[in-house]
């Protein structure tokens, strides 16, 4: 997939991330773009959802008091920054959680330091659950069909917000592991038939080429798709396997983490 950040807006959101850490007194890990430029369609004024995973020094973690898990900053230049302190990320990669699964596929990185993200790879068949994400994605194509696609008008680019995440549904229920962020990867493997792909190809080039995708009539073959799969994969979502988590493993690597970090 072709890049859809360019290098000036990458060595910006860089130049952010730097202030962060010096402004927080933290080392930020992993950071990955996670929204429509990630997936494949954005459009022409999509913000940049950058997403990060970072650490505090270790007497940090030596206090009796609860702290704050999390840093964000307002939209500034269209750059949308929000982190995960790193025993979060790890208590909801436990859980399979969909989003940090996917910031770890990001085919768009903007940083990396030492080896925490390719660890939770490498952890991925240990805590990836079917069922957990399956549930995850059904949900929210379910919610965006409801408000946006009933009706014979409907508001198109919407329709990239439920086929996404039904296709992830058939990723999963193919076996195929955690679903990857790139929408095309989606359509070229799951959807069932030549005239959906082309129909949605169709709808992509228009949204990539900035033309403004508001309300118009439905598209059948996309429309008639997703009305049947929603019903179909309802009946799927229990069937899914849910395999345990194994904390020891997660213990070890935030341990490890400290020293590797903070040595």
């Amino acid at each position: 997939m072709i890049s859809m950040v360019s290098e000036a807006i990458k060595s910006n959101i860089q130049q952010k991330l730097l202030e962060i850490e010096r402004q927080e007194n933290v080392c930020i890990l992993y950071a990955c773009e996670s929204g429509s430029r990630a997936w494949g369609f954005p459009s022409a004024d999509s913000d940049y959802d950058v997403r990060f995973i970072y650490v505090h020094p270790r007497d940090w973690y030596l206090s009796i008091e609860d702290h704050r898990d999390v840093i964000e900053r307002p939209l500034v230049e269209e750059i949308d920054l929000s982190g995960w302190e790193i025993r979060k990320a790890l208590r909801l990669f436990r859980k399979s959680n969909p989003p940090l699964l996917e910031w770890l596929s990001s085919p768009i990185i903007y940083q990396q330091k030492f080896s925490i993200a390719d660890k939770l790879r490498s952890l991925l068949p240990d805590f990836y659950s079917p069922r957990n994400c399956f549930h995850h994605y059904l949900h929210m194509a379910e919610g965006n069909f409801r408000e946006y696609l009933r009706g014979e008008n409907v508001r198109v680019k919407k329709y990239f917000y439920v086929l996404r995440p039904l296709l992830g549904c058939r990723w999963i229920e193919s076996g195929l592991g955690p679903v990857p962020m790139e929408f095309e990867k989606l359509v070229e493997k799951m959807a069932p038939s030549t005239v959906l792909k082309q129909e949605i190809y169709s709808l992509l080039k228009r949204k990539q080429d900035g033309q403004e995708l508001d309300f118009e009539p439905r598209i059948p073959a996309i429309s008639n798709f997703i009305e049947s799969e929603l019903e179909r994969l309802k009946k799927q979502a229990s069937e899914q396997p849910l395999l345990p988590s194994q904390n020891d493993k997660l213990d070890e690597l935030f341990r490890a983490a400290l020293i590797e970090v903070w040595k």
